[in-house]
Formats: C-alpha cells, structure tokens, sequence
C-alpha cells in the first residue's frame, strides 16, 4: 500500500514519461506534490524504488522508469469498503481464549506501508506471555529487519505499549499514516528508525512524527 504522496508522485513521473519521454526533474515534482524542498521528494523517490514501483537506469540524467503501479483505488475500496486509518493496537481480542493472541494484518520490514488493524486470525504464541489482552501480532513483510533474525512471513508478537527503549525493535507509526516494524534509536531529541538490513538506510525524524505502537517480545515461523 502507497502513501497518498508517494502514490501522487508514482502517478505524476508516469504521465510525464507517458507525454514527453523523459521523467520529470525534481524541481517538477517538487511543485507538483507542494511540498517544501526536494529532500521529501528524495525520500518519496526511494520508497518507490525500495518497493519496486519504478527503478533508475544508469548513467542518464532524469531516467526513472515506472515498473508498474498501484491497483486501483476502487479496487481497494470495494474490499475494505471504508477508509483505513492506521492505528494498529486498538483491536481488542474477540475471543474469550486467555491464551490466544490476535494477528492484525501485516507490518513492513522494509519501506514502511500502512499496517493493517482488522483481525484476521487468533494464534497462540508458543512463549509465555502473562496477560495475553496485552499482546497482539503481525505478519512480516518485507527483508529489511533480516539481520536481526526476523523473516518475510514470520509472525512478530509484540507488547502493547507507547514506551520503548533505544535499542528496541519496535512497530513505530510514522505522521499517524505509516506504520513499520524498525529497531529505534534516541539520537538527543530525535528518532532514528533503524534497519538490520545494509540495503535500506537509517530514517531520522522529529519525536512528534513518531509514536511507537507496540515493542518486539517474541517471534514465531511458520514452515510449510
């Protein structure tokens, strides 16, 4: 799932491309998003990238080639039927198990992609947890958290909580819209968000844009 933003811009390069044959420079996009310097439209270039929704060719200037887009809004609307709002903890467990825990979608490990909060299946955990109403889970997707053991597909069971330490991995919400599983880091009054994965950089924010919604306490695979 794409931002609003990096949806706006995937679509933008796309229509230039389609109607001039070269992508837009970053001055363009700049003005044609509104936003304030290029840095953001940089970092909207590298999530798409990292996604695989366009990728840059070599040696040519202004040469960025869209890979494919996202499906379409009315697609995705007709499965939710509601607008998705990111808050990934509020679900409640729906059943009276005291020993099961909810799974409520997937998280990214890799660019961060909205979590999803509806329930879709009850698990329970192999480790002990004390008060399962305050754990959830999610699937991993995504390879950016690999070096800290943690897999595409695997299931991360986290503590319902707002406080974490540097150091911890944690489900981190990102301006209230993104939500993606990352080791934080406290650098003075800002947060880095941290990957364990060599391709995918270190992310910096102010802590207002930042508000982490559970920490990692256990890890469960699944074979097939």
């Amino acid at each position: 799932m794409l931002t609003s933003k990096q949806k706006e811009l995937l679509l933008f390069i796309n229509d230039r491309i389609k109607t001039d044959g070269v992508s837009p420079s970053f001055d363009e996009m700049k003005a044609a998003l509104n936003l304030a310097s290029k840095s953001g439209i940089h970092r909207l270039i590298v999530a798409l990238e990292e996604r695989n929704f366009i990728r840059r060719l070599p040696n040519r200037a202004r040469a960025l080639e869209v890979l494919k887009l996202p499906e379409s809004t009315s697609a995705a609307a007709a499965r939710t039927n509601r607008k998705f709002r990111p808050s990934v903890v509020d679900t409640v467990p729906s059943r009276a198990d005291n020993d099961t825990i909810p799974v409520l979608g997937r998280i990214a490990a890799g660019v961060p992609i909205a979590a999803i909060q509806n329930e879709i299946e009850q698990i329970r955990p192999p480790m002990e947890l004390g008060d399962a109403s305050l754990h959830y889970a999610l699937e991993v997707q995504g390879d950016s958290m690999i070096n800290a053991g943690i897999l595409d597909g695997d299931i991360v069971v986290l503590n319902r909580t707002e406080n974490a330490e540097s150091g911890d991995i944690v489900v981190a919400l990102i301006d209230e819209e993104e939500a993606t599983l990352k080791r934080l880091r406290k650098k003075g009054a800002s947060i880095a968000l941290e990957a364990a994965n060599p391709a995918y950089e270190t992310r910096i924010f102010g802590p207002d844009r930042v508000r982490v919604q559970g920490r990692l306490v256990g890890l469960m695979r699944r074979y097939n």
